[in-house]
This record gives structure tokens, C-alpha cells and sequence, in this order.
């Protein structure tokens, strides 16, 4: 959307709160979605989520194209928000139920998509806009999310006639281990990773939603800019293709965590201080600090052994962690002031990126989420009488 708000301003009286709300939704609604997913998660099937998740998606992205005025807008690009955090939070579960031997590939190509997709969004939301305006621009992708859902329905249908034919039921795979035994919320696993999530979405989602906007003031045109964001997502694709191989053969990951801080902070001091000549160099390095969402994604089904605790932890990490991070891309506009050329703004990622670190410390030790339930207590013996 960051590209487009020129011509959406245009239309739509957007001002800076109700555009630092815009840039927040993602993070809130993927929070909001991360405390429901889990109820879910017990009680409807994964397949069947993802169903509901690309609904939501299809009705809100052509919701907001048809967005009459500012909270239309932003109550549909909630619903389209929500979508996307369910199939964030499912989509650890579904790889641990269909692929628990290639955890680190399937992670690879899940998190490599998502850089592909945000990517091609960028650079075309201008050219589409200038062509068709900004609702095309903007609704387009709905055909996307539609065509996803075709393989689930295979599947599914697939499934059911298979259940007919051997008279079993969908439920027979539950996992070993109850979901509601498994508590994120009371190890440092849990929170560890949720720090993780709120840290590297803080800064991602700030820059998808900032970054056009600080280059354009440091003087640089409004397509250049775009394609700029362009080239800040297509960077999360080298990363996502490497981080979950490497993340899931490192029995303590946290150097990888602290070289992607790094490059975020070296990143944000050059856009701040260097000239805009030289923006793409420091967009490459802010860029490949996005590979701490991979690194996020992929902790997820490293430190877990079976479905319910992916599950659980994908819900419980996801939610805590992206309603932190939600504060990150509104504080972002509120911090701005003219005179202070974006510092405030940056220094409060580089706060986030600190959050960042000590949730991967939390998590470097080698252990899995399972091996902290508590164990049951034996059954009290019984005397019988008379002995």
C-alpha cells in the first residue's frame, strides 16, 4: 500500500493517524489472529482454516479496492490482515503434519514465497496505478488468493473420498500430544520466540509501510522510491532460502540472529545519514536483515517435536509477539518530526531490534517445547482392607 498513498490520499482523506493506523493493522491483526488461531487450531481442521484464512483474504483485498472512505479502507484491509495471520500461524502446523522430515526446505520455500509475493506487490502497485488507478492496483490480488484455494479443495475432496472409502475418520492423525498441555506461555520457549516475532516484525513491517515515504523526503522520486521498496522485499528472498536450512542444522542459532541486527542497524544509518545516491546500497543491507522472519518461522518447528506443540507455539509466539510489534510501524509516524529527519523513528526500531536479540538468547539453547510439560503425577495407591 506504502506506494500507493499518494493517489489513494487523492481520494481518501488519509492523515498521519489514520495512516500510522494502516501501517499497524498488519501487526495487530496477525496478533489478534494468533490469540484466536489456537481454540481454533483444537477444535477445526488445518486444511479447513486455510479455507477460512483465504476467504477472508479475497473479501477484505476487494473490499478495500471498493473502500468508499478512510474506515471502510482500513475495516477491510483488517479483514484481508486477519487471513493472512491465520495462514501465518497455521502454516508451521501444516508443514510439521505433511512434511516433518523437510522442516528446513518447505520453510525455505514458504518464507521465500512470501518475499516473491510482497516483491512483485511493490513494483507494480505504481505502473498498475498509474494504468487503472489505485482500486485495481490494489483489488487485483484477490485473484490470487482466489487460485490459492483450488489445491486446497482438491485436497480436501480427495481426502473425503478416501474417508468414504475406508469408513476412517480425518480426525485419526490427532497428534500424541494434547494441544491444551502444551503451554508457550509458561516456558522460555514461548516467549523467546514471540520476542523474535515482535522484534523482526517491528522493523519489517515499518519499513513496508515507511520506507517510500522517508526516501521520497530525503528527495528521491515517488517510482523510484516504489521500486526501492521492491528491492528492500525481493532481498527477503535470498535469506529465506538460506536461513531455515542453516537455522535448523545450528543446535544454537543466535549468531544468525545477531548478523541479521546488524545488518537492520547498519541498513538504517546509511538511509538516515548517507546521500540518497547511495539509498540502494543501505536498502540491500536493511533488506537482508529481514531474515530474522525466517529465522522466526523456522524456530517454530526447531524447537518442537509434534503438531500440537507447532501448533501452540505458532499461535501463542505469533500473537504475544506481533501485538508488541504492532506499536512499531504507528510509533513510526508518530516519532517523526521534521527537524529531526527520521532519527526518533529509526531509534525506536533500533529499540526493537535489542527486543529482537534477547529472544533469540531465550531460545539458543538446544531443548523442545514438549520437555517442559509437566509430568503427571502417579495415581495415588489404594489400601486394601485387611492388608
Amino acid at each position: 500500500m506504502s506506494p500507493l498513498l499518494g493517489q489513494i490520499s487523492a481520494d481518501l482523506p488519509f492523515d498521519a493517524v489514520s495512516t500510522g493506523i494502516l501501517g499497524m493493522l498488519p501487526t495487530a491483526a496477525f496478533a489478534v489472529m494468533g490469540f484466536f488461531a489456537l481454540p481454533l487450531l483444537r477444535r477445526i481442521q488445518l486444511e479447513h482454516l486455510l479455507l477460512i484464512a483465504i476467504l477472508l483474504t479475497t473479501c477484505g483485498q476487494v473490499g478495500r479496492a471498493a473502500g468508499w472512505n478512510v474506515l471502510a479502507f482500513l475495516v477491510f484491509t483488517c479483514i484481508a490482515m486477519l487471513g493472512i495471520g491465520l495462514v501465518n500461524v497455521v502454516a508451521p502446523p501444516v508443514l510439521m503434519k505433511y512434511f516433518p522430515d523437510r522442516i528446513g526446505i518447505l520453510a525455505a520455500l514458504h518464507v521465500t514465497l512470501l518475499g516473491v509475493s510482497t516483491a512483485v506487490a511493490a513494483q507494480f502497485a505504481i505502473p498498475l496505478g498509474n494504468l487503472h488507478g489505485w482500486r485495481f492496483s490494489t483489488g487485483i490480488w484477490a485473484v490470487l488468493s482466489t487460485l490459492a484455494a483450488i489445491p486446497w479443495l482438491i485436497l480436501l475432496r480427495l481426502a473425503n473420498r478416501t474417508v468414504a472409502h475406508s469408513g476412517t475418520s480425518l480426525a485419526n492423525d490427532r497428534p500424541s500430544t494434547p494441544a491444551n498441555l502444551v503451554k508457550p506461555w509458561r516456558s522460555s520457549i514461548g516467549w523467546g520466540t514471540a520476542l523474535i516475532f515482535a522484534g523482526c516484525s517491528s522493523n519489517t513491517f515499518a519499513a513496508l509501510a515507511w520506507l517510500p515515504v522517508v526516501l521520497v523526503d530525503r528527495g528521491m522520486g515517488q517510482e523510484a522510491a516504489g521500486s526501492m521498496l521492491a528491492l528492500y522485499s525481493i532481498l527477503a528472498l535470498p535469506v529465506a532460502l538460506t536461513v531455515p536450512l542453516v537455522v535448523v542444522r545450528m543446535p544454537r542459532p543466535l549468531p544468525m540472529a545477531i548478523l541479521f541486527v546488524v545488518a537492520f542497524a547498519m541498513g538504517y544509518g546509511g538511509i538516515i545519514f548517507a546521500p540518497p545516491a547511495t539509498a540502494a546500497v543501505w536498502v540491500v543491507l536493511a533488506g537482508l536483515g529481514q531474515g530474522a522472519y525466517s529465522f522466526a518461522f523456522t524456530i517454530i518447528n526447531k524447537r518442537t517435536r509434534t503438531q500440537s506443540g507447532s501448533g501452540s507455539l505458532s499461535a501463542f509466539a505469533q500473537g504475544a509477539g506481533y501485538a508488541l510489534a504492532s506499536a512499531g510501524p504507528f510509533l513510526f509516524a508518530l516519532l517523526h518530526r521534521p527537524r529531526d529527519g527520521w532519527l526518533p523513528s529509526f531509534g525506536m526500531l533500533g529499540a526493537w531490534l535489542v527486543v529482537l536479540v534477547a529472544g533469540a538468547i531465550m531460545v539458543n539453547r538446544p531443548r523442545m517445547l514438549e520437555d517442559q510439560l509437566p509430568v503427571p503425577k502417579p495415581a495415588p495407591k489404594t489400601k486394601v482392607k485387611g492388608l
